[in-house]
């Protein structure tokens, strides 16, 4: 009699996972605000979620909702004081949720989510042992939950995610903090957890779930793994998503711009859905100059300016500025770009890699333009013309030693987007050569693309002896970043 109950109440999960327990359940309105804050329409999500408070006050499913809202909030403003004011929220839903019915897959899950949520946001803004306590607690809560609800498809999803980042976690803070726990991951299990929900989940009853699986594999194989399938993956499985989402055009966009694929960007922007309906998200502005710089379109400029001008976050002013300098540059006007210069030194934070590198640059010697140029055409995915700027030049024509050390650095990159492998490992190995020494970071990034050159050659003695390279230079820029993707390349050669 007990089988046959479990049995049936197994059964039941498993054809309606959404309103199998009265006070955890996923009715037609949390559906709506769901799916309203997976397409940044963040106050609509607000008013369904406002209508169940009245109807059913008891449903732990609210709690959850309203800390989506609470991290989409703060993902899309940036804002220190919007996340000093939301995070007291979270102690009190986890109470409520922990005074509910604790034989449903939504209690444990509900708990480590909102975990979860909030540390990836704390990891914004430095946070980072708070970050660790709630990355344990959300793994702890997912464990339990995969083991008393094998068949709950969404654990995988959490779980995924932890995998996945503490996998590839950079040294740093958070990694030491979370070291601390004995909390590991393993990169490759976490994308597999991604990968069979992305294919699984529409053929399911767990199909509303499809957009956020998406979003957080789009990231982790963008951003953590920095997967040459990055931008083929993200464009395939976000095609399925209405155009009316916003964050679909974020996800878009935001992949072919580090996958260097910059008018697919402008073209995606320049349709993103529009309207009060949506959440503002200033980023995006910020990502239109990127792209329409990337191909030296100098009125990149109006994007970085409407970025600083409507941004209320403490990411990205340094890079936007040191970007509005590049295109002083491009215009021969370098006072102005010593007066941007100074603005990315004193203005902003470097809670992110990018401010970081930003100031690194403000910081340096003025860039030589054809330099400058090279580089810009090379992100935005225009190698051809990239080659063209520094065909006719040699080293001997720079007169600084980081010059020198670029010009070989950008030559290899280039080379290396055209398929041109030995060519590609020359620049790099002069590159090497010239600036190991160098606290900057294109003689480790070398090594790096050496090492991944030669592991698409199948040749893994010498894809491995440049990984080691890599991680043996110490004390330069990206000096985490480029040490994690090359302990991952020694891991997937393993």
């Amino acid at each position: 009699m007990i089988k046959s109950l479990r049995f049936c109440a197994l059964a039941a999960l498993l054809i309606f996972p959404f309103s199998s327990f009265a006070n955890f359940d996923f009715n037609t309105n949390c559906l709506n605000a769901y799916r309203s804050i997976f397409e940044l329409k963040l106050g609509n999500a607000k008013a369904y979620i406002s209508t169940e408070k009245k109807q059913h006050p008891n449903n732990s499913i609210i709690p959850l909702l309203e800390n989506y809202v609470d991290y989409f909030t703060v993902l899309t403003s940036e804002s220190k004081a919007d996340f000093d004011r939301l995070k007291g929220n979270k102690s009190s839903r986890l109470d409520q949720i922990s005074d509910d019915d604790k034989s449903s897959p939504y209690y444990l899950y509900a708990q480590a989510e909102i975990n979860l949520q909030w540390a990836l946001i704390r990891g914004r803004f430095g946070e980072y042992f708070n970050a660790a306590m709630e990355v344990k607690r959300a793994n702890n809560l997912l464990q339990e939950n995969a083991k008393k609800f094998p068949n709950f498809h969404l654990n995988l999803k959490g779980l995924g995610l932890i995998n996945a980042v503490l996998g590839n976690l950079p040294d740093g803070a958070l990694k030491t903090a979370l070291s601390t726990f004995g909390i590991k991951g393993n990169l490759q299990n976490g994308l597999n957890m991604f990968e069979k929900l992305a294919d699984n989940l529409p053929k399911s009853s767990y199909e509303p779930f499809y957009e956020e699986v998406v979003f957080y594999y789009a990231y982790v194989l963008t951003d953590v793994a920095h997967s040459p399938l990055a931008y083929s993956k993200t464009m395939k499985y976000t095609e399925r998503i209405a155009d009316t989402s916003l964050l679909k055009s974020y996800l878009q966009s935001y992949v072919c711009i580090k996958n260097a694929h910059s008018e697919e960007a402008i073209s995606i922007l320049s349709k993103r859905p529009e309207g009060g309906v949506y959440q503002p998200f200033p980023y995006l502005d910020y990502l239109e100059g990127v792209a329409h710089l990337n191909k030296l379109d100098l009125n990149a400029a109006t994007y970085f300016n409407r970025f600083l001008q409507t941004n209320k976050g403490v990411n990205f002013i340094k890079d936007a500025n040191i970007h509005l300098g590049w295109i002083s540059l491009l215009k021969n006007d370098k006072s102005a770009y010593a007066s941007y210069a100074t603005k990315t030194i004193n203005n902003g934070y470097t809670y992110m890699e990018k401010d970081k590198q930003a100031k690194n640059d403000a910081t340096a010697s003025t860039p030589a333009i054809d330099l400058l140029k090279a580089r810009l055409l090379c992100d935005g995915g225009y190698f051809a013309k990239a080659l063209q700027v520094l065909d006719d030049k040699k080293t001997s024509d720079f007169s600084s030693d980081r010059d020198k050390i670029e010009f070989n650095y950008r030559l290899g990159r280039i080379y290396d987007d055209l398929g041109k492998d030995d060519q590609a490992l020359s620049a790099y190995q002069t590159t090497i050569n010239l600036g190991k020494n160098q606290k900057h970071y294109f003689a480790a990034n070398a090594a790096l693309q050496i090492g991944k050159v030669y592991e698409n050659r199948k040749n893994v003695a010498k894809a491995k002896e440049a990984f080691n390279l890599a991680i043996a230079m110490k004390n330069h820029e990206y000096e985490s970043s480029i040490e994690s993707q090359a302990k991952a390349g020694l891991r997937r050669l393993n």
